[in-house]
Order: C-alpha cells, then structure tokens, then sequence
C-alpha cells in the first residue's frame, strides 16, 4: 500500500472517530412495547376516524365533531377555518345544501399519529362524486388535532380505462 494510500485511510479513521464524538451520548432505541403502543395507537386513530366518517359525514351528526375534534383543530382544507366550532359551521351548510350527501371509504391507512382515507363523496344519487384523500392527525387522547384532504371530480372515463377506486 502507498504512503498516500496510508495516509488517506489514516485521514478517513481521523475524520469517522470525530464524528463519533459528535454523535449524542445516549442513543434513543425503540423498545417492542414503545412499538406496541405505537402500532396499537395507530389502530385506535384509524378505528376513531372511521367512526368519526360515519358518524359526521354519513348520518350528518353534527355533534361528532365534538367526540372526535380537538377544539384548536389545525385545518389545511383552504375553504374552511381552523378550529372544531368552524369546521362545523363549514358543514352545517354543506348538509343543508346537500342534505343527500354520502361518503364511502375504500381505504384506511394508520401510522403512528396519521390515519389517510381513500374516499368517494357524492352529493346525491345523480352525482359521480369526488375522489378525496383525507388525511388526519390524532394527539395521544385520539383526538383529530390537524387535517389536509386532497380532492378531484371523479372522471366519467379516465385514459387509463381504470377507475378511481380500487
């Protein structure tokens, strides 16, 4: 092996055990029951999700989004305001103009403290409806603290042939 060679391993070693200097004195591992709870939490928030989807958004209970929303709900729907009080009043109006208004889950993904919903909306039985992804954040009580949806018309064909659910 050549002098440079030598030298160059020696500069990397130098450099690495440096780095391990930086590195912070107590490394955090996840335990299996910190994996547990996580896992357990992220089937709690999805369960609570889809209950709040029927409950809310199905039968039109306005009083779910006081079972499910945290009152300094975060919410990043551009038309509608922070806050349970607000998201409500959003819907109070959505209901009565569309009182017909339906939601089907096609899909629920959990992880940790986020739950996403593949859902198809209607406003009534002559609607073709959004395709909408919902998704949501829980705090540790299971409460939805923060929410971002993406939505689309549903098309009448698609270049694909395929639908938008499943």
């Amino acid at each position: 092996m050549s002098f440079s060679r030598i030298a160059c391993s020696l500069a990397i070693i130098s450099s690495l055990a440096a780095c391990a200097n930086l590195a912070p004195e107590r490394v955090v591992e996840q335990t299996a029951s910190s994996t547990d709870r996580s896992a357990s939490n992220a089937l709690r928030n999805k369960q609570r999700a889809l209950a709040f989807y029927g409950e809310f958004f199905n039968r039109h209970d306005l009083s779910a989004a006081e079972r499910y929303i945290a009152p300094a709900y975060i919410q990043h729907n551009p038309r509608v305001a922070n806050g349970r009080d607000a998201f409500v009043a959003a819907f109070t109006a959505i209901f009565a103009r569309y009182p017909q208004r339906h939601s089907t889950i096609h899909a629920a993904i959990a992880e940790g403290d986020l739950v996403a919903l593949h859902v198809h909306t209607v406003t009534d039985s002559n609607d073709i409806g959004m395709a909408i992804v919902d998704i949501f954040r829980f705090d540790n009580a299971g409460n939805i603290v923060e929410h971002w949806d993406v939505m689309q018309p549903v098309p009448a064909t698609t270049a694909s042939g395929n639908g938008m659910f499943k």
